[in-house]
């Protein structure tokens, strides 16, 4: 493996990748120039939702309008803008020349898009069946006009269809019967027959006369298992939204991300319930909220930041319909929780209303009607007003911060994010390892099992737009013989191979490069790549970390072209893919696309360099 300099990179070769992927495909722009929640900005972003009566959208408000404050201080807007719904058919990106490959994001140029999620590790097998059904037949009666894109989590996230506004391309995908939207099963799903037959397995030994101690035992041992079951989906379930936030994170504006599951196990700000849904959530479903302690907390602060700094509401859909739920608070008052399916229920019906207040999406619950709750939550996302401000209290220590937003005068409903995790940019994700920030800023090779891109270039995850890149793939001029050494990490290849030269050109605005006292600027990124065959077998993989300390006059150079970076990787002979990624060690910030070696035009030219000459 070898990594070019950013002193010896081609400026030829700049120029054209520049011209080629990120002049030609630029971000979809918002209607106005929206400051990012971003701490490094110190602004925060608030999308506020406003209905009377039925859903019905207010429109013609004013800044002067809103009250917003933080943690109880009164909070100056600095931005506001009234967004109403924009019919118009998704951007289309500039064609790529040959070779050339982009993870610039494909959305549509509008105030909010939306994102239908259907969860099949929360939900029970009878209930993605039915699910699925109300999704075509609301597809079947869409317009053109109004674009989605379909995701669904079984173990892990699976894009079905990017942004379209054509309900046949969206149908297409969803019937398609090798990676369209079936019902599956995992090993940690959870279903009331399961619950069922724990109750049945303690009966049968109550009626044999089993000693209490015996019944004992297997009741904690199905309590313990029911505990690692619901924790590995609140892992798969967090990760899945985080992976979801990264691939939607450099489209403007409001993003409605429409749920459909069962149970919904996971939650991200502190509870505000009354009447202990804490306490049930743990009791019965599993509920995790980010402020519990473990692990898991920091995993679902991190999913909460992330979903923050995308603008993500959240539509969660009851996927099982109708629920009776026979009991009331009176239970409570007791101190005692409702245990078994009514339990489960209450519990849900919390995590939901808590979904839907703390990003400022709505809780669609106890309908049969699931094809029309799509449309509702549609409908109710597109019309909205943006407030920005500053806020008061400069400490960003990681703690919680409670936003309220209040309209002095009418009879209005109002749904916005209720608060945000106050993380500075600098911070260290989960994700990075705890020595990344004490090791030496020197370019190093890194070993793919100990990166934190490793899990976010698996075969098929949806890529990542934090960070915004292009990628010239070649296969390298010259192969080698069987006797050449390997370019790449898997010390076991074997067989015939073809080598391909890959060029990386990253968007240097996306990356942490701190400005020093002497005039040079100074980052530290990754850069990988791993090959897989289509079952997502990893083949070969490569990777390096760039530290920079960068001129002054070379860094005026890379803020109009880019950064760049050169990576070579053997792959075998076959149907191959290959997963790539930017990690920015000082933001946690994330860029990746995975590239079908299929499409690699063959023979093509030889890149020449001025300097080290063909490549």
């Amino acid at each position: 493996m070898r990594m070019y300099s950013l002193g010896l990179f081609s400026p030829v070769l700049v120029s054209c990748l520049v011209t080629s992927v990120l002049s030609q495909t630029p971000v979809p722009k918002p209607q106005a120039s929206i400051p990012t929640i971003e701490a490094n900005a110190r602004a925060v972003v608030v999308d506020v939702v406003v209905t009377k009566g039925n859903d019905e959208p207010v429109s013609g408000l004013r800044k002067e309008d809103f009250k917003l404050t933080e943690d109880g201080s009164e909070q100056s807007v600095v931005f506001f803008e009234e967004h109403t719904k924009i019919v118009v058919p998704p951007a289309q990106l500039a064609p790529m020349p040959p070779n050339v490959f982009t993870n610039v994001p494909d959305a549509p140029p509008a105030s909010a898009v939306n994102v239908v999620l259907l969860d099949a590790l929360n939900t029970e097998v009878p209930d993605q069946s039915y699910v699925r059904e109300e999704v075509i037949a609301f597809l079947k009666s869409l317009p053109r006009g109004t674009p989605l894109a379909v995701f669904t989590l079984v173990t892990r996230l699976k894009m079905v269809q990017g942004f379209t506004d054509d309900p046949t391309a969206l149908l297409a995908s969803l019937l398609d019967k090798k990676n369209g939207v079936w019902p599956e099963t995992t090993a940690v799903s959870r279903s009331i027959a399961d619950d069922g037959a724990d109750a049945s397995q303690l009966a049968k030994m109550k009626v044999m006369q089993s000693s209490p101690y015996a019944i004992a035992a297997r009741s904690s041992s199905q309590q313990a298992f029911k505990a690692y079951e619901a924790g590995d989906r609140v892992e798969m379930t967090a990760l899945a939204l985080q992976n979801l936030a990264r691939y939607i994170a450099k489209i403007p504006g409001r993003k409605n991300l429409i749920w459909f599951a069962s149970r919904f196990p996971v939650g991200f700000f502190p509870n505000t319930n009354a009447i202990g849904a804490l306490q049930v959530g743990r009791q019965t479903s599993g509920l995790k909220q980010a402020t519990d302690v473990g692990p898991q907390s920091n995993t679902l602060k991190e999913t909460a930041d992330l979903l923050t700094v995308s603008r993500v509401a959240i539509y969660p859909v009851g996927a099982r319909g109708v629920e009776r739920i026979t009991g009331g608070d009176a239970e409570y008052a007791k101190g005692e929780g409702p245990t078994g399916e009514q339990g489960d229920i209450m519990s849900n019906t919390f995590a939901m209303n808590e979904l839907a207040a703390d990003t400022g999406g709505e809780a669609i619950k106890n309908t049969n009607d699931l094809s029309g709750a799509l449309g509702r939550a549609i409908q109710n996302g597109s019309h909205y007003y943006t407030l920005s401000y500053t806020p008061t209290n400069k400490t960003w220590d990681g703690q919680f911060r409670r936003i309220a937003v209040k309209l002095p005068e009418g009879k209005f409903t109002v749904s916005y994010r209720r608060g945000y995790w106050a993380f500075d940019s600098a911070r260290t994700h989960s994700a990075t390892p705890a020595n990344a920030r004490s090791k030496p800023n020197v370019r190093i090779d890194a070993p793919i099992t100990e990166s934190p891109l490793q899990p976010l270039m698996q075969r098929g995850v949806p890529s990542s737009t934090q960070i915004l890149y292009g990628l010239h793939v070649v296969p390298a001029s010259g192969q080698f013989g069987p006797d050449a050494a390997r370019a790449g990490a898997n010390t076991k290849l074997a067989g015939p191979v073809t080598r391909y030269s890959v060029d990386f050109l990253i968007r240097s605005t996306d990356v942490n490069l701190e400005s020093m006292p002497d005039g040079t600027h100074r980052g530290r990124i990754q850069v990988e790549m791993i090959a897989y065959d289509r079952d997502g077998k990893a083949l070969n993989w490569v990777g390096a970390t760039m530290g920079m300390n960068i001129q002054p006059d070379l860094y005026a150079s890379i803020q109009k072209s880019g950064l760049p970076a050169h990576l070579e990787i053997d792959v075998p002979k076959g149907d191959a893919f290959l997963a790539t990624g930017v990690y920015d060690w000082n933001t946690a910030k994330v860029g990746t696309l995975e590239v079908p070696l299929s499409a690699v035009a063959v023979g093509p030219k030889p890149i020449q360099d001025p300097i080290t000459g063909p490549k």
